[in-house]
Formats: structure tokens, sequence, C-alpha cells
């Protein structure tokens, strides 16, 4: 006969607004809860009662107990927070939010708090405090830029580096530049807008103006790194996958004293020529092991995005996993026919 599940049923007491906060609208923070554990919430004037099995119990109160104090410290419940911490507390991990909320980096022009949301994003950002060179791996959605333009705006605020240098390859991807209209500026506006965004977002228009005026913010091709000794500044190339390795060893060779460099990319979306190798690629296998230089891998469950985003990723990486799978299949048996001994051969 099978074991039966000890029956546990346990109440937690709670303030009024941030209940209201915790369940989500029409309660949907609490009915994920609910199908997630198996297990039934019920509010009471206050007091919420969790019942059903013992060990369900635990992990559903865990993660109640965790949205609840991040409630009061002031902030919203979002659907992503309660997705991480459910997934986490699968893993018995019980306290990987309230690790991530205490680590604040900046807040943006309209105030909103700028803060790493999952263990691989709190990974990636003390990783950038701590190293020279950072290179930050990751799916869409992980806030690789995001965070790392947080950092070098904060670092820039701070006075700890006199400018900001942000980067790109303007990689044509099925459109030719010349094609375009316009001058140069307009041409190549359209590869850098990701980064005017997330400038504009977290600085503001008006000190972004102002500081790009003075030279000391500056968005540009990578092609126009060539030539240059970046000394005292904050530097992000994004989009590296799209880099070729001599275009990596160009940029990566530019950085002078007092310099930070962050270096993003996901090698599942390049847009490079087929056949052209990736400098990402080379950067990551021949760069490895030297000290001072971090290499940070997010993966999709660090998505920061809406919920269907992550979903997008995970089935994404399931496909490529199998299709690398049965082509290294395909592969083995292609290379056992060949050298297979042809009949009437002599062993």
């Amino acid at each position: 006969m099978g074991q039966t599940t000890a029956f546990k049923e346990e109440i937690l007491e709670m303030e009024a607004v941030h209940i209201r906060n915790l369940f989500g609208e029409f309660d949907s923070h609490l009915k994920k809860l609910e199908r997630s554990f198996g297990v039934s919430i019920v509010d009471r004037d206050g007091a919420i009662r969790v019942a059903g099995g013992q060990a369900q119990v635990d992990r559903a109160l865990g993660v109640l107990r965790q949205l609840y104090e991040i409630s009061r410290r002031g902030n919203q419940i979002q659907e992503q927070n309660v997705d991480y911490a459910i997934a986490m507390s699968m893993e018995d991990n019980h306290s990987a939010l309230l690790e991530i909320e205490e680590d604040m980096i900046c807040h943006t022009a309209g105030g909103k708090p700028v803060k790493p949301k999952t263990l691989g994003q709190k990974a990636y950002v003390d990783a950038i405090r701590d190293k020279m060179i950072v290179f930050g791996l990751g799916p869409a959605g992980t806030g690789k830029t995001y965070l790392a333009m947080a950092m070098a705006i904060t670092a820039f605020k701070n006075n700890e580096v006199e400018r900001i240098i942000l980067t790109r390859p303007a990689i044509e991807a099925g459109e030719k530049l010349g094609f375009l209209p316009g001058d140069l500026q307009s041409k190549v506006d359209p590869y850098l807008r990701p980064l005017y965004d997330a400038l504009y977002q977290i600085m503001g228009a008006e000190s972004f103006s102002r500081n790009m005026e003075k030279g000391l913010i500056e968005v540009a091709p990578l092609a126009y790194m060539r030539g240059r000794t970046l000394d005292n500044a904050y530097i992000i190339l994004d989009e590296a996958q799209n880099t070729t390795p001599a275009q990596m060893k160009m940029f990566l060779t530019r950085i002078g004293f007092g310099s930070k460099v962050v270096v993003t990319g996901d090698a599942s979306q390049k847009d490079l020529a087929p056949g052209t190798v990736s400098g990402l690629d080379v950067a990551v296998r021949v760069l490895s092991g030297i000290e001072d230089i971090a290499f940070c891998s997010l993966t999709s469950r660090d998505v920061v995005r809406h919920p269907l985003v992550q979903k997008i990723v995970q089935a994404y990486e399931t496909y490529e996993a199998k299709e690398a799978y049965r082509q290294g299949r395909a592969a083995k048996r292609e290379k056992k026919g060949r050298t297979a001994p042809k009949q009437g051969d002599k062993r």
C-alpha cells in the first residue's frame, strides 16, 4: 500500500495591505501558489489558512513568508517574483528572494528600483563589481544589457569612471545599410536604439542629452572603436555574438587604465553570415581562466520579461538540445559507415 501523506494546516497572520499585494489582481498569485503546491489557501480577516499535505504546506508557507517580507519592504509583488519563489522552493532554497532583494543597484529616473531579480542575475552583478572584464552570456530577457547599463550609470554618477561608452556591431540582418535612408548616423541608430532606450529609462532624457553633448556618454557602432585607447571608462559591448574574432580582439585590446568592461551576448541568436565564426565563441574558449575576467551564464530561469518569454526560451532550448543530439547521432552513424570494412576486406 502507498504511504499516506500527513495532513497539515497552519495559519499566518498578515496585514490586509500586504495580503492584497501578495495575492495579486483577482487572486492570480494565490491561485498559482495553490496549483503549484496542491494546497488550499484562504484569507480570514488577515489570518491566512494554508492546508494540505505536510511537505506541500511547508513549501507554500516558505514562499508566502518570503513574498510577505518583500511586500513589507515596500515592493510590488510581480508574477515573476511568485514564479521564481516557487521554482527556488522546489529546490529547497527558501531564502533566495530575500537574498536578492537586499541588492540595490540604483533607481530609474521615475524612481523605480533597479536590482537583480534572480540568483543568476545577482551573480552577474557581483561579478561586474569584482572583475575588470565580465562576459554576460544568456538568452533574451535575462537582463544582461539592462543590468550592465545600470551598473555603468551608477559608477558614472559616483565618479568611479569619467565616461560611459556603449557599442554594438552594426550587423546587417537581412537589410543593407546602404539602402536605409539618411546619413551614416541615421543608418546606424536603429542598431543602437535598445541602448538609447535603457539610458533614457535609467538616466532620464534630459540628463542623457546633457552628458551626450559633453561627450561623457557615447553610443557608437563597434567599428568606431578601432585605433582608440579607452581609459577611465565604463565600456559595454552588446550583442557580442555578432562580432568576428578580429573585431572582438580589437575591442578587448582598446581597454585602458581605470576602465571596466561588460560584454553581453546570446550565442543562440547570431546574425553573422553562414560559416562565419563568432568572436564571442572564440573569446569564451581563449580567455577562460584568465584572472580578472569572469564569465556569467544566465539561463531561461533568469528571464524577467513576460512569463511567456521564459516559456519560449525554454521551448527553444529543448528543441536545440534535441537537434544537437540528433545531428551528433547522425554524424556518428556517418563516420561509422565510412570506417566500416568493406565486404571481402581482411581484418
